[in-house]
């Protein structure tokens, strides 16, 4: 427990602490260009932080930040904030799967309610693409751990011998008189549906047991076809060749100085052109982010390291329990095309200089006051349904789009049909009440135009002075 106390003190130190610069490199790729990894992680506190974002390296040892530093998605459903994610591709490369912790530290939660009464469901997300991706769902899979109090830190492995997956997460349960954190699982084809939860890793006495990862190993390297790293006080490490089966300790990271007082969230990693791993572990006490430690036998606990000065870099988010992914080259040039550096640019409004367009529960108007809200912020994107124009996608609220219906604009979910892409399209064109300014013309109908008339943003043909200015926008930081 005393592990836990240290951990959520750490956490509440950094409550209210949030990013104010983002920014992304451009990604350099590798001379053999060979296909890079996808690290999805979250970065800190509050409802910004505690969403889903993107890192990418082309040597798994040196990370840009993805859609310029900004969310990729945003749980809608449950406490609506998420932490600890892991990404999970089908043994077929056909689907992937997000699954999170339903959890939103300083957003109302407390910390005996989350420990004691918190979200007994995950949070999963699901694509066919690793781009686009469905509306969250709660998976309920502690609810059915008697007295299980909440769900924290899943985890999926694909098991073949039972042709679906192992999914693993901590509860805290009372138990053989002690109330604390343990790993359960439960086994899923489609994660919508699980087993009935059965206890799969236990410490004992009081000792926590929050975040486990497992590494499939090839033939070869080291006794175990499976290595799993757990924070427990240490970050211990046991080895199976059986998902299911009896598991072997295998010693700590003690050795070369690092505690489960120290650092938490174990993140495998193995180098695609060498046999070598990095264990990344999130320095959650310091709250430094991640770290590597690199081992060329991840069941020799004498063959871990640490990092050498200035072997790595995390680029400017924090990166904070997570998961990554070796990209195949498809898969990576889906990525890296689906979130470029775009800079979050707002529409300043030309006949009420002192208003700009924003969000509000999802309508979309021209308000004062804005400042650098996120409400106010758009990135600018290649149109959805044709080239050589523009669609409005929310920074606060990714993958969500400007989008007519019966005239009226409203931010809407991009549901991926043709219908939905021409609704959301517009050529940009010179504003028709002063040239050096800009005008939206819609894609589908090309006869009119973002305006906005009462302040509420509309689609209408233009006939007038006056709606000539309100139909006339400059593009602005």
């Amino acid at each position: 427990m005393s592990r836990l106390l240290t951990r959520l003190a750490a956490i509440f130190f950094a409550v209210g602490v949030f990013l104010t610069s983002q920014c992304l490199a451009t990604p350099q790729r590798a001379a053999a260009a060979d296909p890079g990894y996808l690290m999805l992680h979250f970065t800190g506190e509050g409802s910004t932080g505690q969403q889903m974002y993107l890192s990418h390296s082309t040597d798994g040892l040196h990370w840009n930040d993805l859609n310029d530093g900004a969310p990729i998605l945003r749980s809608t459903v449950g406490t609506k904030g998420v932490r600890d994610p892991a990404l999970v591709r089908s043994p077929d490369g056909s689907k992937y799967w997000i699954i999170a912790t339903d959890l939103c530290w300083g957003c109302g939660s407390t910390v005996d309610g989350s420990i004691n009464n918190g979200s007994r469901s995950i949070v999963v997300w699901e694509s066919t693409d690793l781009v686009n991706w469905s509306e969250p769902w709660l998976l309920n899979v502690a609810g059915a751990i008697p007295d299980g109090r909440n769900a924290w830190a899943p985890e999926a492995i694909f098991n073949p011998e039972t042709n679906d997956y192992v999914l693993y997460w901590a509860t805290n349960v009372p138990l053989d008189g002690k109330t604390k954190h343990r790993i359960f699982y439960a086994r899923t084809k489609d994660f919508r549906s699980v087993t009935t939860p059965q206890i799969y890793i236990d410490r004992p006495g009081a000792q926590e047991l929050i975040d486990t990862q497992i590494v499939e190993v090839p033939a070869g390297v080291g006794n175990y076809r499976y290595v799993r790293a757990s924070g427990d006080g240490q970050i211990t490490l046991e080895g199976s060749n059986s998902m299911l089966g009896t598991w072997t300790h295998l010693g700590n990271l003690s050795g070369i100085g690092l505690t489960g007082a120290q650092v938490e969230g174990p993140m495998w990693m193995k180098f695609r052109d060498r046999d070598e791993w990095t264990l990344y572990l999130d320095q959650y006490a310091s709250r430094g982010g991640y770290m590597p430690v690199t081992t060329t036998n991840p069941s020799a606990v004498a063959t871990y390291k640490l990092p050498a000065s200035g072997s790595y870099h995390m680029g400017v988010n924090k990166k904070r329990h997570g998961s990554i992914l070796n990209l195949t080259a498809a898969e990576e040039s889906r990525v890296l095309a689906r979130w470029p550096s775009t800079p979050a640019k707002r529409l300043q409004s030309y006949n009420f200089q002192d208003r700009y367009v924003r969000h509000a529960n999802y309508d979309v108007r021209i308000d004062q006051n804005v400042g650098t809200s996120p409400d106010s912020q758009f990135r600018i994107r290649p149109g959805l349904a044709s080239s050589g124009t523009v669609s409005f996608e929310s920074v606060n609220f990714p993958g969500y789009f400007l989008r007519h219906s019966s005239n009226d604009f409203q931010l809407v979910r991009n549901d991926g049909t043709a219908q939905f892409a021409a609704d959301a399209t517009f050529r940009q064109v010179a504003g028709l009440a002063d040239s050096t300014w800009s005008s939206f013309q819609s894609y589908n109908h090309p006869d009119r135009y973002i305006r906005h008339y009462a302040y509420q943003l509309r689609l209408d043909p233009i006939t007038t002075a006056t709606a000539r200015g309100d139909a006339t926008f400059r593009v602005t930081n």
